[in-house]
């Protein structure tokens, strides 16, 4: 698991003064998205080898809300990898009361550029083992 850090703007906020819910799923995706850097493949390095991994489901619980100026703090992990699928899970903690913020997973499936589903065992066996080793770090069986 990795963390990811980030500070609530202002323009996040509504009308109640905390952050709009919409914004968590977009910090997801920011998380998973330097996930990817520092597990060493760049997720632009994976769109020039032609693959794609699109968002196919999203899952989240809201436990606690922030405000701006709070930093969230973001841990990042992969919940589950099958060659074609990838589960990554999320936990976002107030940096500064320590609240669990929100829970959540993003699925993702691999295509190539033409929108196919692909192995990504077969397209990108480096990535895959990196997917399949942290799967096993965290008790996730990969198939």
């Amino acid at each position: 698991m990795r963390d990811y850090s980030r500070k609530v703007q202002y323009h996040e906020t509504d009308k109640m003064g905390i952050t709009h819910h919409s914004n968590y799923i977009k910090w997801m995706e920011e998380a998973r998205i330097s996930f990817l850097d520092r597990a060493g493949y760049n997720y632009a390095r994976l769109e020039a080898e032609g693959i794609l991994s699109p968002v196919i489901g999203v899952e989240c619980q809201y436990k606690h809300p922030t405000t701006f100026d709070d930093t969230v703090r973001v841990t990042v992990g992969v919940e589950a990898f099958k060659g074609a699928r990838l589960t990554i899970c999320y936990e976002m903690v107030n940096a500064h009361t320590g609240a669990l913020v929100l829970t959540g997973r993003t699925m993702h499936c691999f295509t190539g550029a033409d929108g196919r589903p692909i192995l990504l065992r077969k397209k990108c066996p480096e990535l895959a083992a990196i997917f399949e080793r942290m799967a096993q770090e965290r008790g996730a069986q990969p198939e």
